[in-house]
């Protein structure tokens, strides 16, 4: 089988994967100001093929890549994402998060801010170690690269239509309490890919670190099935 690529969230490392068991496995980081300079340092470094799977901001951008270079991507993996272009109030909060940086918070702190849109209530409760591994995402992430991930959402475009050109197979998983990123905008990410599964889970927006055994399951079964 091809190794499988993992690309994580905004203000995320390879943490987000570390409980899910996928095999051989290449983590590259998010540290690019563009889009299309992340996709060619991802085609520059990666191997000649491979399975992507990105959440949220990865997710945007292994549907970039895929697009440019479909012949690479054995099959595609897209988590907690939104295939649309920004709307003004997401590129003025990303401002936002660009001057509290300048003002001297930490990628922690602005993590810490929206945990209740990252994880769900009832890990929020009862999950204290999750909560601290979220944070702490957020200081390996660090200040540097999250300033770079931050101008990269602002030159995101809409996607949606054409995810259609895509030939690989896809798998689509969502959080049915992820409040970024709802159930509604997987269904049209899988509405215009030609061969995909669609599935959703009881998990907030870091469905892989919420739900490690039941995602890796999930993977593992569509790549059997696919022969990928």
């Amino acid at each position: 089988m091809h190794p499988i690529v993992l690309l994580p969230g905004m203000n995320c490392s390879a943490d987000l994967w570390s409980d899910c068991e996928f095999g051989e496995t290449l983590t590259p980081s998010l540290a690019h100001e563009t889009i299309d300079d992340q996709v060619d340092a991802l085609l520059a470094e990666l191997p000649n093929r491979f399975v992507l799977a990105g959440l949220s901001l990865g997710a945007i951008v292994a549907m970039a890549l895929a697009l440019r270079a479909p012949e690479r991507v054995t099959g595609l993996v897209l988590s907690s994402t939104n295939a649309k272009a920004p709307t003004r109030a997401q590129q003025d909060g990303w401002q936002e998060w660009l001057r509290r940086l300048d003002a001297g918070d930490t990628a922690r702190d602005l993590q810490h801010g929206i945990l209740p849109l990252l994880l769900s209530e009832d890990v929020r409760l009862r999950r204290p170690d999750l909560v601290e591994r979220t944070l702490r995402m957020g200081d390996e992430t660090s200040a540097a690269h999250l300033r770079a991930q931050l101008r990269m959402q602002s030159t995101r475009t809409d996607l949606l239509p054409r995810l259609s050109r895509l030939p690989m197979p896809a798998l689509v998983i969502s959080g049915r309490e992820d409040a970024l990123c709802p159930p509604t905008f997987h269904a049209e990410i899988a509405h215009e890919i030609a061969c995909t599964r669609l599935v959703s889970v009881d998990a907030g927006h870091l469905v892989p670190l919420e739900r490690p055994r039941e995602f890796s399951d999930l993977v593992g079964t569509w790549r059997e099935r696919q022969r990928i």
